[in-house]
């Protein structure tokens, strides 16, 4: 299957019904100065599925497949907290090294709440967001018990 294929179906409706879970969180509006660059980006770091990818408005399905959503240029990028998103990773160091990579900066490091790590980025538009990584570990990306 390829990254621009859906492998969700409409209910009757026309609402896909992986994103229709009443009271769950399911679309998001990315801000994005470059929509290509933005999908791009999500896609390689977090392997989003990207909708309509050489068009003016391409769309997202996170890996869940409950959470969608659009990169939109006519809406401010969050570069402060005010809400703030955080994605789930399997492997933070790996993640970080990603962003950095494909253009992302990295805000706060990886550091540990509880027995969590937990980082913040800014993507390539300049929006700030989260990631985290669940598990006990005596060091990232070292996951023990």
């Amino acid at each position: 299957m390829s990254a621009n294929e859906d492998t969700h179906t409409p209910n009757t409706t026309g609402v896909d019904e992986g994103l229709a879970r009443h009271g769950g969180i399911s679309y998001l509006h990315i801000p994005a100065t470059d929509v290509q660059a933005s999908a791009g980006f999500y896609g390689a770091v977090f392997g989003w599925r990207i909708a309509n990818r050489d068009s003016p408005r391409p769309g997202f399905t996170d890996p869940t497949g409950h959470v969608g959503g659009a990169w939109v240029t006519d809406q401010a990028v969050a570069r402060e907290p005010g809400l703030l998103l955080y994605i789930y990773v399997d492997h933070i160091d790996a993640a970080v090294a990603r962003i950095e990579a494909l253009g992302g900066q990295i805000v706060t490091a990886p550091h540990r709440e509880g027995t969590l790590w937990v980082a913040t980025f800014r993507d390539p538009a300049g929006n700030l967001l989260g990631i985290w990584q669940e598990g006990a570990l005596t060091e990232r990306g070292e996951q023990h018990g």
